[in-house]
């Protein structure tokens, strides 16, 4: 049976290969190459630590019999730029790097950063059941706003978020992209 729970600094090395599926763009632009093994190396740093965008206290895991197959990273909006802040501040230390990156999010929202699937475990619906384990938790338990970005060119992520009772509240162009700002309000 799949169950969804919160993650645990300890679950780093297998969040991390599962996070790099949704975010290989921007890691890679991270670290200015294509190196997975490097990528992966990065991720884990970052979900092992407390108070960043990628920490494990901001992700949720879904597994089946002790084996993490999905991930679901969110934090509070309007902390983007204080938990971006490690993040850049090491990539600038370990890279050389100045990261130019738009806000993704605002105050008023828990905003759902990533989600993905260990691509032999998709289809049986551990997406759908990380999005509800997030719903049940911060909009129904705490009254939050839920929110995400998905690509134009995503159909099939966008019907399931709207079949999910997310809505499109504005079109955005960020990361060089068109996306579709959804939320899911209490």
């Amino acid at each position: 049976m799949i169950t969804c729970r919160p993650a645990k600094a300890s679950d780093a090395k297998a969040i991390a290969p599962i996070m790099l599926l949704a975010m290989e763009d921007i890691i890679y632009y991270f670290i200015d190459n294509f190196d997975k093994e490097e990528a992966n190396s990065l991720l884990t740093h970052f979900v092992s630590l407390p108070n960043n965008q990628y920490s494990y206290q901001h992700i949720i895991v879904a597994e089946e019999e002790g084996q993490i197959l999905g991930q679901l990273c969110l934090y509070p909006g309007g902390q983007l730029e204080a938990l971006r802040k490690p993040i850049f501040d090491y990539i600038k230390e370990k890279y050389n790097r100045v990261l130019p990156l738009e806000n993704e999010t605002q105050e008023g929202e828990i905003y759902i950063d990533t989600i993905a699937v260990l691509p032999e475990a998709q289809g049986k619906g551990i997406g759908k059941k990380l999005l509800q384990y997030a719903i049940e938790t911060f909009v129904e338990q705490q009254g939050e706003t839920l929110g995400l970005l998905v690509d134009k060119e995503n159909p099939s992520a966008k019907k399931l978020y709207l079949n999910m009772g997310f809505a499109v509240i504005k079109q955005v162009d960020i990361f060089g992209k068109e996306m579709d700002h959804l939320q899911y309000l209490p």
